[in-house]
C-alpha cells in the first residue's frame, strides 16, 4: 500500500483497501441530508438513516461514476472487499465535490466500524496487516477531527430527537395568523356614521400532505373587522369580516396532482378565485398582506365565485396554464334554490400566459348566478340588494351574469413592477316584468415598489374606477350617474419574519359614484403577526 505524508496529511495512491478520501461520501451525504432535515422541517421529509445513506454493493449503482474514472477500481475494490462506500438517495456519487478534513475523518470513522464489524464477524482474512496498520496511522493523525465530527454528529442528532419530539405531526405543519386592524374615515363627508374602530382576523391552519404532492388545508378562524360605514361598498377593506367573535372552519381544501401537469382542487368550504387560478396581482395577499381594500386586492370580476366545488389547472408548459373552476355560495343547503346545482354558484375559466419570467397576462370567464361583485357602487353591486335597497340576505329578482377580465403583470425591473386589469360585467334579470340587462366596469393600474428601504418590503398604488353601471335596460338597476376614482397607497413594512405592519389610505373621489357626495379618506393601519 503506497502512502506518504505531506503538511500533516496523508495521500494515496491506488489504497484500494483505505481510499478513506473516497469513503468520505458516507458521512458527508448523511450530515448533508440531515442537516437539510432540521433546516427546511417539511411535511414527509421524515426520513430514516438508511433512506438518507444509501449503501451499494455494486460500483456500477452510481450514474455519475464510469470505468474510465482514475478512482474506479478502487473504488470497486472498496465495496467489493469492504462494503463501505455509499451514494447519495438520487444514485449519484458526487466524487468531484470538495472534501474538508472533518468529511475525511467521518469516511475514516466509517471505514473502521466496517472493518471492525468483518473482525467480529470472522471476516478477518478479508483485512490485511498491513491495511490495518494504515488505518491504525491515519486514525491517530485524525484523533482531533474525529472527536470534533463526534460532536457535531452528537448536536445534530440531540437537535433532530428535540424536533421530533416536539413536532406538532408527521404529515401536518401548524400555522397561523393574526391581522389587527385599526381604521376611519380621516377625510370627507361627516354624515358617514363612522369612527374610528379596532377589530382583528385570527386564523388557525393546519396544512397536511399524506403522500408528499398532495395537500389538505383546513382554516379556523374568527374576524370582528368592519368596514367603515361610507353607505356604498365602495372602499371597502379586504379583509373584514361578519363583525362577530365567532369561530369557525373559513376555508377546507383538499389539492392532489392528476398527472404531472394537471392539479385538482376540491373545496368542502370559503373557496374563493385565488384557490383556483392566479389573480395576476402581485398586491393580492389575501387581507394580511398587500393592498388594503377589496378592489386593491384582485379584479372585482373575481368576486363573481365563491363557496364549495371543484377546479383544475393544467399547465401545457412552463408558459402556458388553463384553469377551469365551479364553486357554489349554498352548496351545503338542500332546500329549493340553493344546493350545488340549483342556488348562487360561479363558473370559471382562465388562460394565464408568461410570455417572460418577468411578465404574466390572465384572460379571465365568469359565468355566474345571484353572485355579487362584492365592491363598487349600490347599483353595481345589486345582486345582494332587494328593489327597494335593503340588505335583508334575501332577492326580489334572479340574475345571471357574464364577466370577461384581463389582468396583466410586468416587472419591469427587480424594485418596480407595473400591473392592472379591466373586467366587464353583463348581468341580466330573469324574472318579473323588469326583465333587462346591466352593463358593469370596472379598471386599475397598480404601481408596485418590492423591497422599497428593506428587503421583504412592498410599495403600492392602486389607481382605478370601482365598479360601475355604465347601461342598464332594466327598472331594478338604475345608471350611475357619474365617476368615482379609486386611490390608494399603502407601504408594507416588515419588521421581522413574523411580524408586518402596513399604513395605508383610500380616496374616494365621488362615493356611490354620485358627485353630489364629497370626498371620503379611509385610513388604515394593519399589523400582521404570522406564525
Amino acid at each position: 500500500m503506497g502512502v506518504w505524508k505531506m503538511n500533516k496529511q496523508w495521500h494515496y495512491i491506488a489504497s484500494p483497501a483505505v481510499c478513506s478520501i473516497i469513503l468520505c461520501t458516507n458521512a458527508s451525504v448523511w450530515a448533508e441530508e440531515v442537516n437539510d432535515k432540521i433546516q427546511t422541517h417539511k411535511i414527509n421529509t421524515n426520513y430514516s438513516q438508511q433512506e438518507l445513506i444509501s449503501q451499494v454493493t455494486s460500483v456500477s449503482q452510481f450514474s455519475d461514476v464510469q470505468p474510465t474514472d482514475w478512482a474506479f477500481q478502487a473504488l470497486q475494490s472498496l465495496v467489493e472487499r469492504y462494503g463501505c462506500i455509499a451514494g447519495y438517495p438520487n444514485g449519484t456519487y458526487r466524487g468531484n465535490r470538495a472534501l474538508t478534513r472533518y468529511e475525511f475523518a467521518a469516511g475514516l470513522n466509517a471505514c473502521l466500524d466496517r472493518v471492525n464489524e468483518l473482525i467480529a464477524t470472522a471476516t478477518a482474512d478479508m483485512v490485511s496487516k498491513q491495511d490495518l496498520a494504515t488505518l491504525q496511522r491515519l486514525q491517530e493523525d485524525f484523533a482531533s477531527e474525529l472527536a470534533t465530527l463526534r460532536g457535531r454528529v452528537d448536536a445534530l442528532e440531540a437537535r433532530t430527537a428535540e424536533l421530533e419530539a416536539n413536532q406538532f405531526s408527521t404529515t401536518t405543519k401548524l400555522q397561523g395568523q393574526v391581522v389587527g386592524v385599526v381604521s376611519d374615515v380621516v377625510a370627507g363627508d361627516n354624515d358617514t356614521n363612522s369612527s374610528t374602530t379596532f377589530g382583528a382576523r385570527a386564523r388557525v391552519e393546519f396544512v397536511t400532505s399524506f403522500t408528499g404532492k398532495d395537500t389538505l388545508f383546513t382554516r379556523i378562524e374568527s374576524n370582528n373587522i368592519n368596514s367603515p360605514d361610507l353607505g356604498t361598498p365602495e372602499g371597502n377593506l379586504f379583509f373584514a369580516g361578519d363583525g362577530t367573535n365567532n369561530a369557525f372552519i373559513g376555508t377546507l381544501w383538499y389539492k392532489f396532482p392528476l398527472g404531472e401537469k394537471t392539479q385538482v382542487i376540491a373545496i368542502a368550504e370559503g373557496g374563493a378565485a385565488d384557490d383556483v387560478t392566479s389573480t395576476v396581482n402581485i398586491f393580492d395577499g389575501d387581507g394580511a398582506f398587500g393592498a388594503l381594500s377589496t378592489f386593491g386586492t384582485r379584479n372585482p370580476v373575481y368576486n363573481q365565485i365563491g363557496g364549495a366545488g371543484l377546479g383544475v389547472t393544467h399547465q401545457f408548459s412552463n408558459r402556458v396554464g388553463v384553469s377551469l373552476g365551479y364553486l357554489a355560495g349554498s352548496a351545503n343547503d338542500p332546500s329549493s334554490g340553493s344546493g350545488l346545482f340549483d342556488g348562487a354558484y360561479g363558473a370559471l375559466a382562465q388562460l394565464t400566459v408568461k410570455p417572460s419570467d418577468r411578465i404574466t397576462l390572465g384572460l379571465t370567464y365568469i359565468n355566474s348566478y345571484n353572485t355579487p361583485l362584492a365592491t363598487g357602487s349600490q347599483n353595481a353591486t345589486f345582486q345582494t340588494l332587494n328593489t327597494d335597497n335593503s340588505l335583508d340576505g334575501s332577492l326580489d329578482e334572479n340574475f345571471s351574469s357574464n364577466a370577461y377580465g384581463v389582468q396583466a403583470s410586468i416587472g419591469i425591473s427587480d424594485k418596480f413592477v407595473l400591473g392592472g386589469w379591466a373586467g366587464y360585467t353583463n348581468s341580466k334579470v330573469l324574472t318579473g316584468a323588469d326583465r333587462g340587462d346591466v352593463d358593469i366596469w370596472n379598471y386599475a393600474v397598480t404601481l408596485g415598489f418590492p423591497d422599497l428601504g428593506k428587503k421583504g418590503n412592498l410599495a403600492g398604488i392602486i389607481l382605478g374606477v370601482e365598479p360601475r353601471v355604465t347601461n342598464s335596460t332594466t327598472s331594478v338597476v338604475a345608471e350611475d350617474p357619474d365617476t368615482s376614482y379609486h386611490i390608494e397607497a399603502f407601504y408594507q413594512y416588515k419588521l421581522s419574519d413574523n411580524i408586518t405592519i402596513t399604513p395605508g389610505i383610500i380616496w374616494l373621489t365621488a362615493p356611490n359614484h354620485n358627485n353630489d357626495n364629497d370626498d371620503v379618506v379611509i385610513g388604515a393601519l394593519r399589523t400582521t403577526f404570522s406564525f
